[in-house]
């Protein structure tokens, strides 16, 4: 009788050891230039990927491995994946096949369990064909005529991450999305401004890809858009972070390590071919008017926030945010609100409250370029001259500034006395 008793304990254990691995589920999300496949899986996997041709099929060998019922039928087809098929392998593993609209170049790793999904298999689909014809970092050409502003406006999180969750089941990705298109459609509608959206749609894009972007595109200005999220759901409040200065150290330092990769990013002077002093003192240079920059608009954007409802912090915040490290690009990261608190959270979900946030995001930018007018751009046209009214200023201080009359002042702007509004944008007639 104990002999049987022991093999009864011993059984569970054996039947355990000898299940094999579930793949549970299969997601799609199709970015512009990728398309990531996601199975979720019981426990660690182990794999193998090869691909094939004639037709082009990704082929993914999982170890001692299964997959349950339903996962095939219900996998959305898009971007580059036709379809998903699988069948057993040696008797005991898995094989997937992903039957694609073209050669990839695939990329696989594997995520551990966080606090919404299990453990998954990641395999990333870049399309081999774009890969091959574009350069990593290419630039476009611009022509000798004035140009518009671009400002690059980067959603944060999407597809696989969908950021802060509130108590409703709102999803960071989903709001900061609607806010940043609300934001690009009044960019483009402001003259001498264009708009690139760094992410439009339901996909992830690495942090340093979303500088890439900004960076392919020439932009001016980088503005990253966030919901914050914190355990105590009464903390409230908009914030705007630009980059702290370690954080632009240690960006330094990555520059300048793969400065032969860096040519034309430091105000158009390629680092390759200067010793390591010259070019840090450039890159120094470079850096520290792009913080400069990066505070100021910031603190325009805060103070516009503060007209739309209550803020977190008073002051701009500093922190190492990797989308925040260009050396060459002007940045800002904006936490709109707190996801996490439950009023924030509903007005997060409204369209008037994303187009009053977006709104004043649209006034800091207006307000900075209005003051900083690139050259070489529309804003910066012979004859159009405006300064931003700060603390001191007084109507007879500008007209001896700028060279131009009072009275010429008072009738340019339609002011009916002297009084000035902080904040407020003066266009100066030519002298």
């Amino acid at each position: 009788m104990g002999r049987w008793v022991w093999l009864l304990l011993l059984l569970p254990w054996q039947l355990n050891a000898a299940t094999p691995l579930q793949v549970e589920g299969a997601r799609l999300w199709a970015a512009p230039d990728n398309t990531r496949v996601v199975f979720d899986v019981s426990g660690p996997v182990k794999h193998r990927l090869f691909s094939l041709k004639q037709p082009d099929r990704l082929v993914i060998d999982l170890s001692d491995a299964a997959i349950a019922r339903g996962v095939e039928q219900s996998f959305n087809s898009g971007g580059l994946v036709k379809s998903l098929r699988s069948g057993a392998r040696n008797g005991h593993d898995l094989r997937l096949v992903l039957d694609l609209n073209g050669p990839v170049k695939p990329k696989s790793f594997v995520l551990k369990p966080n606090d919404q999904y299990g453990h998954r298999l990641v395999i990333d689909l870049y399309d081999a064909k774009r890969s091959a014809s574009v350069p990593k970092t290419q630039v476009k050409s611009e022509p000798a005529k004035l140009r518009d502003l671009v400002i690059a406006i980067d959603a944060g999180h999407g597809g696989e991450d969908p950021g802060a969750r509130g108590m409703k089941g709102t999803r960071e990705k989903d709001v900061v999305l609607a806010i940043a298109r609300r934001l690009a459609t009044l960019v483009d509608q402001e003259p001498g401004m264009r708009a690139v959206m760094v992410r439009d749609g339901d996909y992830y894009i690495g942090l340093r890809k979303r500088m890439e972007i900004a960076r392919q595109h020439r932009a001016d200005l980088f503005i990253s858009i966030h919901a914050d999220a914190f355990k105590d759901t009464r903390v409230k409040g908009a914030s705007v972070y630009a980059v702290s200065r370690r954080g632009a150290s240690s960006e330094m330092a990555r520059w300048l390590a793969a400065r032969e990769n860096a040519a034309d990013l430091v105000g158009g002077v390629s680092l390759d071919d200067k010793d390591d002093l010259l070019a840090e003192v450039l890159l120094d240079l470079a850096q520290t008017a792009t913080l400069e920059a990066s505070n100021e608009v910031a603190a325009n954007v805060l103070s516009e926030m503060k007209r739309v409802g209550s803020v977190h912090k008073s002051r701009v915040q500093h922190a190492g945010f990797v989308v925040l490290k260009s050396p060459d690009i002007p940045s800002l990261l904006v936490e709109t609100a707190f996801i996490s608190n439950p009023s924030e959270e509903l007005r997060l979900r409204s369209g008037k409250h994303q187009r009053q946030v977006a709104a004043a995001i649209m006034a800091g930018v207006r307000k900075y370029f209005a003051a900083n007018p690139p050259p070489g751009t529309l804003l910066a046209k012979a004859g159009v001259r405006r300064h931003v009214i700060r603390r001191g200023d007084t109507l007879s201080e500008l007209a001896q500034r700028y060279g131009v009359s009072m009275a010429s002042l008072r009738r340019h702007n339609q002011l009916r006395d002297d009084n000035l509004l902080v904040g407020a944008v003066l266009t100066i007639p030519g002298g």
